[in-house]
This record gives structure tokens, C-alpha cells and sequence, in this order.
């Protein structure tokens, strides 16, 4: 172990910005993104060659750090986003003490054709944007001197590369660049595998499947493939150790000696009890923590950690069961786009975009229509939010090489993200594409090779093959949508709430019916929109998902979280119950009324602005028993939720006070459970425009320095008073001082009272001071302690 440590220690004087992965192989990874260069200049090969000079290369390299996008879009992309080859290059030195190592780069991701070249030498080449690859280095290194990766990117249309479909085409953007995380891994020759590493079927790095869950007793087999590069047979054991989330330790085990042959990779399977366990759940989501060390002749020669949840699943056709109990699945959809900068985010942002989906109310995911960064599957298993993972797909289904290359996703969506108690199901179908019996029968199939066991479910949104079908509400038609499913298979509503309001079940045709329908009907609402229309949003998804209640579905899923770009349309697609710059729409509080209070956030939402003497109806959304309303100190009215006939089934209907006669000044809701008051909240006529407010969104996780963290810095139009103002579209311009800069239009004009602009945080630690003006408003700035 001291050695070890020691050589670690060594390399970190090599590398510039390499941080501790604290969730795998947490004493041989190391994060490598900063100190690389980036172009989209012509680049001739000879110049991969790290031995020809710079200066000779007639290409503009610029410094980057990863993630990286190719190109900063606009906000929305009005017409097609950037497409090309680019270059990233990176120098590093790797010392002459790791010779007898094993060495390799790991890619989170790339988009969407990778080459890798060493020093010159062709390395690797990997097809598709959205899982990771993994390149062994070590036998052509430069020990001891200066190094040269090269990689290689194109980002335009394939259709033998999933999702497939042209971008002009696409119900959404896969941007462009080296726009996830890329790791260093040095480890001894005798190692445990990465599950990239080796293409091995229910294998690779450490498998750990629960046999049994309750609250008497967990049980897990773990799987741990290792593998031998040296050029003699090598005896090991393992010691197996789980610990919990506070260091405790709750279990362990060593394994009998075990014999790897030279240039082999062979597996050991351990069986593990843990007595009265903390099960995972969303309101519980408990994790524990494997750690498999390899021992050779009494010294640990490599460890690895796998982070795991113990939990029991089952989908049935009355329903989806946790833990042996009844459980309702209330979920959204999510793309991983952010303005700019399209899916080059931070593993911060990321858990923020987790953190407001449970903020939201939300206890599932859908994962549309692509896998999505592991920052968001890890804060998925962290924050309690249960998973459906799925490969790139989207209405096509492509060649013979197409198909293999989704058979491949499969595979390798399953390797990465089996150990996530997040997960439970796994769509490895292609979204609303016509696919062949014979790739849904084989799609499914190797779901259950690569993860054995009875709690491992497919779905698909065709009612054939998959365990679980996922179609969209608007795949039937009203009034009984899936009501009427009378077929044994489970069921889930994979989408609900926008098309069925667009375009009166136009099934697949999405151009066609685009303007039949009344502005006011539609559920693609921007935030801008007004408020009777993000009042209409909201009515929409609650009678929708009130509707889905009715049927025996395991639950349900919102199209969607936040709004996105689409290649297709030259607009924001804006179903969002967040807009793209995640501020939330009325719809965001309509779902977030539907937590119970016992997961202790009392949620009480006035839904109108109270502004305008024309719309004088008072939505309140609220997870209490009673509210009152006063305007200007007077009681309105004291009442019950709503029982009208979209509210008959929900687990909170809102409380809606009709013809509340209009008088500017103040709306106060009351909110009352158990005849306790819990909660009040005030709604101000705003006056006129007077100064700017600085906030950012940090959503409990604070920005950092050092990791290419973004956030956004929203600059509100408020009153005289300190109430917001939000029919205003003032210009306001942002300044920092400090290690960040800021990305996106400046000044930017406001949206509903508030204009954003994305922030990215450098590389030092230390105070930021950020400010923004408007004309003839007062200024306002705010002081960050970045660490």
C-alpha cells in the first residue's frame, strides 16, 4: 500500500487538474480535464506526432477544459446547430517508475465519432455519442517523456450510428465535443478490469446483484472479474468489505485463492450477508459501499469501490412493488441540455437538474431518449429517484450495422449503469421507431445476459417483447386512453401531458396539425407566455394525470422536465414544467403540491400574478387540508381542495377560488392540515419596475473552482417593495469580476420579470462578484465564496 501510494503520488506532479473519483477504482482514476487544446482548424495527420513543433502546424489551438462543447449555440437554435470534425490534443509525461503499469484513458463520453491517436499512432475508434470507451495506452507510451493524446471528433449525421436520424429530423440535439469527463486509470497489471475495459457478457470490473432484501437481512453476490497482463500465472484472493454510507463496517469476506493465467481474465464470485439493512427507496434512498482489494503474496496490489443499494423490485400487471410494498411511480422526462452549451455540463449541474426533479415532486425519471451522464445517475441513487435508463433512439430504425451498434449500446448501458439501485428499468427499445420482432426479441434478450436475475425488467414502447410496455398516452385515443389495457403485461405511461393537447392524437406526423389548435390549449407554454396560459399548462397535466390514475399503470411520466431544443423545429419545444434556463412554470408547483407533507415540504403556490382585473380566478396549489385567501387583510373564502372531475383521483387537487372580486394590493393564502396553520403565503400587485436582483442557482449544491462547474445567475425585475414585476422584458446587462466568465447573449433581455445568463467558474478559488443594470433601474451585485 505505501508503494502504491507513493507512485500516486508521483504521477500527480505529471498531471495538471486531476481530481479523486470518489465512486470506482478511487486510488487508480483520476479525473484529466484541464490542460487540454481544442480546434475546428483542417489538421493534417502528420502534425499527431507530438515530435513536430508547434509552430509549424498553421492550426489555432485554443485552451479548454473539459466537459467541452465544439461550439456555444444560442439559446434557441433557430436553425441548425453547428455539425464538423474537431480536434482535442493533450500533453502529459507519464513517469518511467510506471512502466510495469497498466495505463489507460477512459472517455465519460464523446460526440459522436471518436478517433484516438498516441504519439502519432492510431489508437482506437468508437462510434456513438453517448457511452463511454475505454483506451489502454501502456505498450505505447513515452516513459518519462512528454506524451501527446490526439482525439478526433465528428458530430454529423449517421445513420448507422444511434439515434440514427438526421439532426434536421431529431425531436432533440445531440451537440457536439469531448463533452463529459475523461479519466487517467493507472493500475497494476494484476487489476480489476473497468466494465469498459473488456467486452466480457455479465462481466467486467465488479458486478454486485442483490439475492435478497428485507429488513431482517441483505444478501449480494458480487462479481469481480480481474485481469492478468503479466506473463506468468498469478495466484490472488480477494477481501470483500461493505460498508455503510457513515464508514461502518457491515460486512466481509475473503475468497479462496484463485489462479489467473498470464493474459487472462478470470472472475470471482463472493456472496455477502448484511444483517437488518437499511433498504433503498426514494424516501430512503440508503446506500452502502463494496470495496474488493486483490491480494498477492500478503501485499493489496489493486482495490476498487462499487457504491450499491439494497433494494427488492417487481412489476406486475396490478402494479410496481418496492421492498415487498405496493409503490405509485410519479416521474418526468428529462433531456440533459443546457442552453450554450448544449450537453457539456458539470457533474454539479448535473445534480442540480436531479435535485429539482425531486424538488419538483418527483420520485422516477425517464431518461429521454439517450443514456445520460453518470453525475446524474450517481445523484439519482444520492437524492432517491428511480430510473428508466435507455439507449439513443428516436423514431428510426436503421440498417443491419445500425442495429448491431444498438445491440452494442445495450451492452455497454447496462455494464456502466447495473450497480445504480436508481435503476429499474431498462428501455432498450428504440423510441416510437417501427423495429423488427427480431430486434425487439434480441434486444430484450441481452437486457437478461448482461444482468441475470428475476428484478431486472425491460420496457418498450411497443406491446411486444419487453416485460413492461411504456407507451404514451397519446398512443391511445379519448376518452379511455389505457384505461381499457386488458393484457397481463405491466404498464407504465412513459409520456403524458403535451401531445394530446398539440395536435389531437396526430400520432407520429409533427408538423402537420401545428396550427389547429388555440395558443391557449396547447401545453408548450414558454415561461414568457402569460399567466392564463401557464395556468392552462398546469390544467392540462393535472387532468391528464388524474386520467392516468384511473387505469392499474405502475405509475406515470410527464412529458416533461425542462424545455429543450429540437433539430426538427426552429423553436424552443417548451412542455417544460421548467423553461431551459430551469425557472419554473406554474405546472412545476401543480406537481410539486402532489408530495405528501410527511416528506416534510409544505408546499403552498398562488398561480396568478394578480395584475390584470380580466383574470381574477385564484389558483392555489397546496399539499394541506384547508387554505384561506385574504385580499388586502380581508377573508375571501376558507376551503376545501377541489373536487371537480380533474381532481378526482389526485393525491392533492389544488384549491381554486372562483371570481375573486379584483382589487390591486395584496393576495394572502393560508394554509391549514390538521387545523394547524403551516404555511402563508403573499401575491403583491406589483408597481412599477425600480430595481434588479441578483440570485444563483446553486439548488443545494454549492459552486465550485477547479471542475468546469456552470450556474445560472437570474437577475430579477422587482418594485419599489421587493415584489417581482413580471410582465416586464427590460435589458439588463451582467458583469464578473473574478475567476468565471459568463456565457450567453449580454445584455439579455427579460423573460416574465427575469433574464438569465449562464456562469462558468474557473479554475481558482476565491471571491466572484457578479452585477447586473438596466436602464434607469437600481443595480445590484452579490459576492460568491468559491472554494
Amino acid at each position: 500500500m505505501t508503494l502504491k501510494f507513493s507512485l500516486y503520488s508521483l504521477l500527480i506532479l505529471f498531471l495538471v487538474g486531476c481530481n479523486l473519483d470518489n465512486t470506482r477504482n478511487s486510488v487508480g482514476i483520476k479525473k484529466i480535464n484541464s490542460g487540454w487544446e481544442f480546434t475546428t482548424d483542417k489538421f493534417d495527420p502528420i502534425y499527431l506526432d507530438s515530435s513536430v513543433k508547434k509552430s509549424n502546424q498553421q492550426v489555432t489551438w485554443q485552451k479548454v477544459s473539459l466537459p467541452h462543447t465544439a461550439n456555444i449555440e444560442p439559446a434557441v437554435i433557430t436553425g441548425q446547430q453547428w455539425q464538423g470534425t474537431c480536434w482535442y490534443r493533450k500533453n502529459f509525461t507519464i513517469p518511467n517508475s510506471f512502466k510495469d503499469k497498466h495505463v489507460a484513458f477512459y472517455f465519460e463520453a464523446a460526440m459522436q465519432v471518436a478517433e484516438v491517436w498516441l504519439n502519432g499512432k492510431k489508437m482506437a475508434q468508437h462510434y456513438g455519442g453517448y457511452l463511454p470507451f475505454y483506451v489502454e495506452l501502456s505498450d505505447e507510451l513515452n516513459y518519462g517523456e512528454e506524451n501527446l493524446i490526439v482525439v478526433k471528433l465528428n458530430n454529423e449525421d449517421n445513420p448507422q450510428i444511434p439515434p440514427g436520424k438526421s439532426i434536421t429530423g431529431l425531436d432533440f440535439n445531440w451537440f457536439s465535443g469531448l463533452y463529459r469527463n475523461v479519466y487517467l486509470i493507472v493500475k497494476d497489471n494484476i487489476h480489476i478490469t473497468h466494465p469498459t475495459e473488456v467486452d466480457i457478457v455479465a462481466g467486467g470490473g465488479v458486478f454486485v446483484r442483490t439475492l435478497k432484501a428485507d429488513s431482517n437481512e441483505g444478501v449480494i453476490l458480487v462479481k469481480t472479474d480481474i485481469s492478468n497482463q503479466t506473463n506468468s500465472a498469478a495466484s490472488i484472493n480477494l477481501i470483500s468489505t461493505v460498508y455503510d454510507m457513515e464508514g461502518n463496517e457491515v460486512s466481509v469476506t475473503t475468497s479462496p485463492d484463485k489462479i489467473i493465467n498470464a493474459s487472462e481474465v478470470n472472475s470471482v464470485e463472493m456472496k455477502l450477508k448484511i444483517l437488518t439493512p437499511k433498504l433503498w427507496s426514494p424516501e430512503t434512498p440508503n446506500l452502502y459501499r463494496v470495496k474488493m482489494d486483490v491480494i498477492k503474496d500478503g501485499k493489496v496490489i489493486d482495490s476498487t469501490t462499487e457504491r450499491f443499494g439494497l433494494r427488492s423490485i417487481k412489476f406486475d400487471k396490478d402494479g410496481f412493488y418496492l421492498n415487498g410494498n405496493p409503490y405509485k411511480l410519479r416521474g418526468t422526462n428529462r433531456h440533459q441540455e443546457y442552453p450554450y452549451i448544449g450537453y457539456a455540463l458539470s457533474d454539479n449541474a448535473q445534480r442540480r437538474d436531479a435535485w429539482k426533479i425531486k424538488q419538483a415532486g418527483f420520485n422516477f425519471v425517464r431518461l429521454s431518449h439517450y443514456p445520460q451522464s453518470e453525475s446524474f445517475m450517481n445523484a439519482c441513487d444520492e437524492l432517491g429517484i428511480f430510473v428508466m435508463d435507455a439507449i439513443p433512439g428516436w423514431q428510426f430504425f436503421g440498417d443491419s450495422l445500425f442495429q448491431e451498434r444498438c445491440y452494442r449500446d445495450i451492452r455497454q448501458l447496462v455494464r456502466r449503469d447495473r450497480n445504480h439501485p436508481s435503476v429499474i428499468l431498462w428501455e432498450a427499445s428504440l423510441n416510437e421507431s417501427g423495429m423488427s420482432k427480431a430486434y425487439m426479441n434480441k434486444s430484450h434478450a441481452i437486457v437478461h445476459e448482461e444482468f441475470p436475475g428475476k428484478e431486472v425488467f425491460t420496457c418498450g414502447w411497443i406491446d411486444y417483447a419487453y416485460d413492461v410496455f411504456i407507451p404514451a398516452r397519446q398512443h391511445a385515443k379519448a376518452p379511455d386512453y389505457w384505461k381499457t389495457y386488458s393484457k397481463d403485461k405491466p404498464l407504465f405511461i412513459a409520456e403524458y401531458g403535451d401531445w394530446e393537447y398539440y395536435a389531437h392524437n396526430a400520432g407520429f406526423n409533427q408538423t402537420a396539425f401545428s396550427n389547429l389548435m388555440l395558443e391557449e390549449r396547447t401545453s408548450r407554454q414558454l415561461r414568457g407566455d402569460g399567466q392564463v396560459r401557464l395556468a392552462q399548462q398546469a390544467l392540462n397535466y393535472q387532468e391528464s394525470h388524474n386520467d392516468n390514475l384511473y387505469n392499474r399503470a405502475a405509475g406515470d411520466a410527464n412529458w416533461l422536465m425542462f424545455d429543450y431544443n429540437r433539430g426538427y423545429a426552429p423553436d424552443i419545444e417548451s412542455s417544460g414544467i421548467m423553461d431551459i434556463f430551469r425557472l419554473p412554470k406554474f405546472a412545476f408547483h401543480f406537481f410539486r403540491s402532489q408530495k405528501d407533507l410527511t416528506s416534510g415540504d409544505t408546499v403552498l403556490f398562488i398561480a396568478n400574478y394578480w395584475d390584470d382585473p380580466t383574470y381574477n380566478d385564484v389558483k392555489v396549489y397546496s399539499n394541506c387540508d384547508e387554505v384561506e385567501l385574504f385580499l388586502n387583510g380581508k377573508l375571501i373564502e376558507r376551503r376545501q381542495p377541489d373536487t371537480g372531475p380533474n381532481s378526482t383521483m389526485l393525491h392533492h387537487p389544488p384549491f381554486t377560488f372562483d371570481n375573486v372580486p379584483y382589487r390591486t394590493g395584496e393576495l394572502k393564502a393560508k394554509a391549514y392540515y390538521n387545523e394547524d396553520l403551516v404555511a402563508e403565503v403573499v401575491r403583491t400587485t406589483p408597481l412599477e419596475p425600480a430595481k434588479v436582483k441578483l440570485s444563483v442557482d446553486e439548488s443545494n449544491t454549492p459552486v465550485q473552482a477547479g471542475c468546469n462547474d456552470v450556474v445560472f445567475v437570474y437577475a430579477s425585475i422587482m418594485d419599489v417593495n421587493n415584489n417581482p414585476v413580471p410582465l416586464v422584458s427590460n435589458e439588463v446587462r451582467f458583469k464578473v469580476e473574478g475567476s468565471a466568465e459568463l456565457i450567453g447573449d449580454n445584455p439579455v433581455k427579460c423573460e416574465a420579470g427575469v433574464a438569465t445568463i449562464l456562469m462558468k467558474i474557473g479554475e481558482e478559488s476565491g471571491v466572484i462578484k457578479v452585477s447586473a443594470a438596466a436602464n434607469n433601474l437600481e443595480k445590484d451585485s452579490i459576492q460568491l465564496v468559491i472554494k
